[in-house]
């Protein structure tokens, strides 16, 4: 295990400091963070403490307070989360869990799955989700593909839009500040017993940095912009029957750097990309026997299209061209039989497809490579409470795809408050796999037929994994502390296998394993109505077990220590501020572990005042003392930048 750092000792002071006042502590004095009610880990409202599923929540005065924008920037700052980025703001930008792939996290916005089946991996780039209209953020941590399906294996990011309710309202924001930055959002809705609506809309610009690292000679600056709308109807017919629909669309435009030939090193490059994703979800909700039984139907189709150019290419400017969409029809039922027991239960059908074509001045015209796969599954989760403060849960996935065949996952959990929430015990087994992105399956090696990279006999990833902690609060609450250790083995992991016996000079294969262990820590401290002093520290061993050269090393970009410290002081007069700081420890660039990407600290500082119940002037300084540091080798990352902005409800 990593040896432990300030920020370990800051995280676990809390927790240390709990036994001793155990004895003192009122049984009946159930702290609220506790308690809060959470959707993503048993698919239907649970309180936190009756979850056995590590999970941290983010909930919508964090994200006011920390003026949240990007939100891969608010996510590596929560335990057990890393995330890299391919320079500035809008370059590709990867989120790993508890030290798993980028794309074996399972990414959803109000319970639609975002992914890319155009993608390599199949997975989500966060590179284009900015906070927006997102209300409330629930990262569970370790496989929960029982209930999610494919992709959570690390874990689950499943993101919560405001809801319409009461009379007409809204909200706006517009910030600005470094590197010719400039925010806008503005969102309006209405609700009432009827049901309710709203409309959002955000933009954002930056003129960037170079994604080719300055401090490595890069000069051409890359920019980004993103434009989004969002908007959602909730219709309740009878006290039984709701219909509802939602729908986002998103379009970016980010520059970045090449490997322009002759040398064809990485260097300073005009390319530049152009993405855009559809979400679209329709679905009806049933209430009956008393509200007994919940059903919900639901159809989604998303699609991405990436599309991207370099204006130095004679014949042709189109370098890449990609489409992915996916079509999923789902029922779910939640069946309350008694106040002991409770079921939730569903059936999935999903059909993922994708095109990619690569011009180049060789070929301007080359073929499309399309291919699709479908993918049946049925799943079922049964919750008990056996006795008072304990909570049982155990659960069964079975998918069926169309090519690489089925794949079976189990999960059981405990959650055990003996206090009525002051002190919960946690102990979860859960299983997760990955089905085979179409990438890996059928892609082609330009337009020979025989030169392949995709091999339709995949096996699907699969990972076990298991953790126990323990969370505890005292004095009404204000004193929280928790623990929680973790153990995942993943197998059948998919890898490119180079080979110079075939023409595409490699292909893809289940010839990789991986095993990550380790200890996440939090703790917070009301220490008075104007004060909260609350930090986490996550140290774990992402290790490669792959036979071979590298077997025994670090895994690529994990750092085995994460960590992070926040301030929060609110004053009476409506004043508040606030300090951030965030701690990654060293990581390796490459899988032989000889490239060293160094450890890091960034501080970040806030203050808001509110003028009146209208607006709020706000202002933060990122990167406070311009830290120079890397998360890829070779690429940019955000020095010093300051931002200040006015928040507006009517």
């Amino acid at each position: 295990m990593r040896s432990i750092s300030v920020l370990a000792l800051v995280a676990a002071l809390p927790v240390l400091a709990l036994p001793s006042q155990v004895l003192a502590a009122d049984a009946v004095d159930a702290p609220s963070a506790v308690d809060q009610v959470v959707v993503t880990a048993g698919r239907a409202a649970d309180k936190l403490s009756e979850t056995p599923v590590s999970m941290t929540v983010i909930t919508a005065e964090t994200l006011r307070q920390r003026q949240a924008v990007v939100v891969s920037d608010l996510l590596s700052r929560t335990p057990g989360v890393t995330v890299t980025r391919n320079g500035g703001v809008g370059g590709s930008t990867q989120v790993r869990i508890r030290g798993a792939e980028t794309d074996q996290t399972a990414v959803l916005i109000d319970g639609v799955k975002l992914n890319d089946p155009s993608s390599t991996g199949g997975g989500y780039n966060f590179a284009t989700l900015l906070a927006g209209d997102v209300d409330r953020i629930e990262v569970l941590r370790g496989p929960q593909s029982t209930l999610w399906g494919s992709q959570a294996i690390g874990g689950v990011v499943s993101m919560i839009t405001k809801t319409p309710d009461g009379p007409l309202s809204g909200d706006a924001v517009i910030e600005g500040g470094s590197r010719a930055t400039a925010y806008g959002r503005v969102g309006v809705g209405a609700g009432g017993a009827w049901g309710g609506w709203r409309l959002a809309a955000g933009s954002y610009t930056t003129a960037g940095i170079s994604n080719f690292s300055e401090a490595r000679g890069g000069r051409e600056k890359d920019g980004y912009r993103n434009t989004a709308v969002s908007g959602r109807v909730d219709v309740n017919f009878t006290d039984w029957v709701s219909l509802d629909a939602r729908l986002s669309y998103a379009a970016g435009r980010n520059e970045f750097d090449g490997f322009p030939a002759p040398a064809f090193a990485f260097a300073d490059t005009a390319e530049y990309g152009k993405t855009k994703e559809l979400v679209s979800y329709l679905g009806a909700r049933l209430s009956n026997f008393d509200g007994a039984l919940d059903s919900r139907i639901g159809y989604s189709y998303t699609q991405t299209d990436r599309d991207n150019y370099n204006p130095d290419q004679p014949v042709t400017t189109k370098t890449f061209d990609a489409r992915g969409t996916d079509n999923s029809l789902e029922y779910q039922g939640t069946w309350t039989i008694n106040p002991v027991w409770r079921a939730v239960f569903g059936a999935e059908t999903e059909r993922s497809w994708f095109r990619t074509a690569a011009p180049s001045d060789f070929d301007p015209t080359p073929a499309s490579d399309r291919h699709a796969a479908s993918m049946d599954s049925v799943y079922g989760q049964l919750q008990a409470k056996p006795v008072e403060g304990l909570t049982l849960t155990g659960g069964v996935r079975h998918d069926d795809h169309d090519t690489f065949g089925g794949a079976t996952t189990y999960q059981a959990g405990a959650a055990w408050s003996p206090n009525a929430g002051t002190t919960v015990f946690r102990a979860n087994y859960g299983e997760g796999f990955k089905a085979p992105s179409l990438y890996q399956l059928y892609s082609d090696y330009g337009t020979v037929t025989l030169a392949k990279y995709g091999v339709p006999e995949l096996k699907p990833e699969e990972a076990k994994s298991w953790d126990l902690g323990v969370e505890h609060a005292v004095l009404d609450g204000r004193l929280r502390g928790s623990i929680i250790y973790f153990d995942r083995d993943t197998t059948n992991q998919i890898d490119f296998v180079s080979s110079s016996a075939v023409p595409s000079g490699g292909y893809y294969g289940n010839t990789a394993k991986a095993r990550t262990k380790g200890v996440e820590l939090e703790g917070s401290f009301e220490v008075n109505s104007a004060l909260t002093l609350s930090a986490n520290y996550t140290s774990m061993d992402p290790v490669n077990r792959s036979p071979g050269a590298n077997y025994g090393k670090d895994l690529v970009r994990r750092a085995g220590e994460t960590g992070s410290a926040d301030a929060e002081l609110s004053l009476q007069n409506g004043l508040t501020a606030g300090l951030t700081m965030q701690y990654v420890g060293h990581s390796f660039d490459n899988a032989t572990n000889t490239r060293r990407l160094k450890s890091y600290v960034l501080t970040d500082v806030r203050i808001a005042y509110p003028i009146n119940d209208t607006f709020e002037l706000y202002g933060r300084v990122e990167n406070l003392f311009d830290q120079q540091y890397e998360t890829l080798y070779r690429y940019g990352t955000l020095g010093r930048g300051a931002f200040a902005g006015v928040r507006a409800r009517f």
